[in-house]
C-alpha cells in the first residue's frame, strides 16, 4: 500500500499519488499515459489527475497492478 507521507513532490495535486517505492518499471506509464510521466531521476509519478472515467480507470488499473504498490489513492477531491 503506497504511502501518503513518501509520496514524491513531483504529484500533481489530487487524489492520486506515487512514493517512494516505485521501482520505475514503466507500468503505470503504459497503463495511463494520459496522467503517469517518468522523473528525470529514474521513478514515476503522476503528472496529471484523471480528467475523465476512462483516463481515472486507467489510473486504477496502474494501481492495482503496480508490482510495489506505489500507487496511492487518498481519496480526496
Amino acid at each position: 500500500m503506497a504511502d501518503r507521507e513518501t509520496r514524491w513532490p513531483d504529484n500533481a495535486q489530487g487524489r492520486f499519488y506515487v512514493d517512494d517505492k516505485c521501482i520505475d518499471c514503466d507500468l503505470c506509464r503504459t497503463t495511463a499515459p494520459e496522467s503517469f510521466a517518468r522523473s528525470d531521476d529514474g521513478y514515476s509519478f503522476v503528472a496529471h489527475q484523471p480528467g475523465s472515467p476512462r483516463d481515472e480507470a486507467a489510473v486504477r488499473q496502474a494501481l492495482a497492478e503496480c508490482p510495489v504498490e506505489a500507487i496511492g489513492d487518498d481519496g480526496a477531491v
